[in-house]
């Protein structure tokens, strides 16, 4: 198989199959925090997906030119903490200054990046699989997607859960939300089969 063929199935399989808040359960605090309007969704999307990619780039190179000639692969994590958490801060700094309606709309889940298990789950996950350089670019971009796609159709289901539906007292609040996503996440399981 050919290298953009494997990449193009990557892709797509990370953000059908493998994605990661809806089949993986990976990032489910901002999923559920920032999917109450569409803007938010948005804008956390692209952040995730940019960091996600970037942060990949980085650390693979770091684990692959640093850590494993010098025998220090159980550092991986903390290197990677490192490098995730520098990444948003420099995204939090441009965003203030060329996007601030957006910056002030994602409030504290933009630092919540940071600590998003999504991002250093595909930096680890890429070393675990054995992927090359542009596969691992594959799946980062394309985890990212998925991640910016759960997030937009949850974001249009709970706007109209609000606007047209009539929910009982009970489900008002977090259980109708986690009600939703679980629905989303099975709906998500019908691509099983389709892509690795």
């Amino acid at each position: 198989m050919s290298t953009i063929s494997s990449m193009i199935i990557i892709i797509i399989g990370m953000i059908t199959v493998n994605n990661y808040p809806l089949s993986q359960f990976l990032g489910i605090c901002p999923f559920l925090g920032v999917s109450t309007d569409l803007d938010s969704a948005k804008g956390m999307g692209i952040a995730v997906a940019f960091v996600m990619t970037l942060a990949t780039a980085v650390t693979w190179c770091i684990q692959t030119f640093i850590l494993n000639p010098l025998g220090i692969g159980y550092l991986q994590t903390v290197s990677f903490i490192l490098v995730i958490a520098a990444l948003v801060q420099f995204i939090e700094m441009f965003m203030k200054k060329n996007m601030p309606a957006l910056y002030k709309s994602m409030g504290i889940y933009l630092p919540l990046i940071t600590t998003n298990c999504a991002v250093l789950g595909v930096c680890i996950d890429n070393f675990n699989k054995q992927y090359n350089f542009f596969q691992s670019i594959a799946q980062a971009f394309g985890g990212g997607l998925g991640f910016w796609l759960a997030l937009a159709i949850m974001a249009g289901v709970r706007s109209k859960l609000v606007d047209q539906s009539r929910i009982p007292k009970s489900f008002h609040g977090v259980p109708i939300v986690l009600t939703t996503a679980s629905i989303l996440a099975i709906s998500f399981m019908g691509f099983n089969g389709m892509f690795k």
